[in-house]
């Protein structure tokens, strides 16, 4: 196989990043009297604010309000911030490819033929979630503990395709909302798949009764909240913020975020604006808290040193926030040492980097609090075409936008610390289900203390390795 770096994804990220400005812009591209921005409650009172300044989300649970127009009516320089540009999974995916539709008659699971849907995703096998086919491994299967019953997570991201065979009734159709200003509801709209595969990695139930199947969620009996917080590739600070509010007020056991602010934009030198900006987040954290939600987010796929000097990567580096890095593996049923068997795709001598590896893209550093499955990627194989390539990425729920313009569900690999974050959020349900009076400070805790060390120590891992089976066994 092809050695890889990590700074080569470059080459295969999928977001553009030329109009993001941090400095200047904001989220809505607009400058003067239609510009988006947040008011500092602690710094200008509510009531000095002029009337036409329109209020887009009142957070005075946290004393901010997110507004749009001319900011520099409203108070002095300290009682404004421009409502920056977020961007889905810190800069984009690492790697992403599409995989099949989800369509069908019937259901078989082939042992040693092509492999079905739940034999290529090694994240959850490896993590023995349920009696999978040729599952490797023994033991309790986690879903014979729990399966997440009684909690509610949600998915602040792109919007979920809550129609996907394995995510129907899933979602919380009623409680799920958007955030954005387009007008539409909680699903999809022009910023592709990325949050119904989170959704996936979450709760996906296997429903789907094709013949490969569907894929299974970590915590498939959780209720999800779709929290849409883009309209196309990109969206606004404000409104994620308002999201992560309003998800604790919705007795959400966990928010999952996988979006950031990109490499070049890190270094609060240059562009002062991330200190406010990490400010509101650190105040929208200590109110999760007080709610008790768990804030997961993905610590960003920059390649990038967190503790650096001129680095902060936003919203990881918050206090409260429980940051995730992604691990995945190489040769994950292709490659040099590949074998028909799937049973044996995760065993022996098969992977060329275990699933416990750092991925090539994260970023790592002391704001990482445990690692999780994110896939890797050998990117010249990838970029080439070689067959099996894309299995060491993750594999889950996606919808697909077909050429006459109907939405159809699917499945689909992607790689990033945004694959990683729900796997950690779906941990946070499990223990809520074993242990619904814990505080998040508790459940952060057990999932750090019961985290496995692996190969590049707390750099890349923090307190360790997501171990599902230690944190069953210590939250029953």
């Amino acid at each position: 196989m092809i050695q890889h770096n990590r700074r080569t994804f470059l080459k295969l990220t999928s977001t553009a990043l030329g109009g993001l400005a941090l400095g200047a812009g904001t989220a809505a591209g607009a400058t003067g009297a239609d510009e988006r921005f947040l008011v500092d409650l602690r710094e200008v009172s509510a009531s000095e604010i002029p009337d036409d300044v329109e209020i887009i989300h009142d957070l005075s649970a946290v004393d901010l309000l997110v507004a749009r127009g001319d900011a520099a009516a409203v108070g002095g320089a300290a009682a404004t911030t421009p409502d920056v540009t977020v961007y889905q999974a810190n800069g984009g995916v690492a790697a992403e490819k599409t995989g099949p539709k989800a369509s069908g008659d019937g259901a078989s699971h082939n042992h040693d033929g092509p492999a079905t849907n739940t034999e290529l995703q090694w994240d959850k096998r490896v993590q023995n979630v349920s009696d999978l086919t040729d599952k490797p491994g023994d033991g309790t299967p986690i879903h014979d503990v729990t399966k997440g019953a009684g909690t509610r997570v949600a998915v602040v991201d792109s919007g979920v395709y809550n129609v996907h065979p394995d995510l129907v009734d899933v979602v919380n159709e009623e409680l799920s909302a958007n955030f954005t200003t387009d007008g539409l509801d909680f699903r999809p709209n022009g910023a592709g798949s990325h949050g119904t595969h989170v959704a996936g990695i979450v709760a996906a139930t296997n429903s789907n009764d094709g013949p490969a199947g569907g894929v299974l969620g970590t915590a498939p009996e959780t209720e999800l909240l779709s929290l849409r917080v883009f309209s196309g590739v990109e969206g606004a600070t404000g409104d994620t913020l308002a999201a992560l509010v309003y998800a604790a007020e919705q007795g959400c056991d966990a928010a999952n975020i996988s979006l950031g602010y990109p490499y070049p934009y890190v270094d609060p030198e240059e562009f002062p604006v991330l200190l406010a900006i990490r400010e509101a987040y650190r105040r929208v954290a200590e109110y999760a808290r007080s709610q008790e939600m768990v804030i997961v987010n993905s610590a960003g796929n920059d390649g990038l040193d967190m503790d650096a000097e001129g680095i902060l990567s936003l919203p990881t580096e918050v206090e409260g926030i429980f940051g995730v890095s992604a691990t995945g593996p190489i040769g994950y049923g292709w490659g040099d040492k590949h074998d028909d068997n799937e049973e044996k795709w995760l065993t022996g001598d098969r992977l060329e980097e275990e699933t416990t590896d750092p991925a090539f893209y994260t970023n790592y550093g002391s704001a990482v609090d445990v690692s999780a499955a994110g896939g890797d990627a050998d990117l010249d194989a990838l970029n080439g075409g070689v067959k099996g390539a894309e299995r060491d990425l993750v594999f889950s729920t996606v919808n697909i936008v077909e050429e006459d313009g109907s939405v159809v569900s699917g499945y689909g690999w992607k790689a990033g610390t945004s694959m990683a974050a729900p796997q950690v959020s779906a941990a946070v349900a499990l223990v809520r289900s074993l242990r619904p009076d814990a505080s998040a400070e508790e459940v952060e805790s057990l999932i750090m203390e019961t985290a496995s060390s692996a190969e590049g120590g707390e750099t890349y891992h923090g307190a360790g390795h997501l171990d599902l089976k230690r944190l069953v066994k210590a939250a029953e």
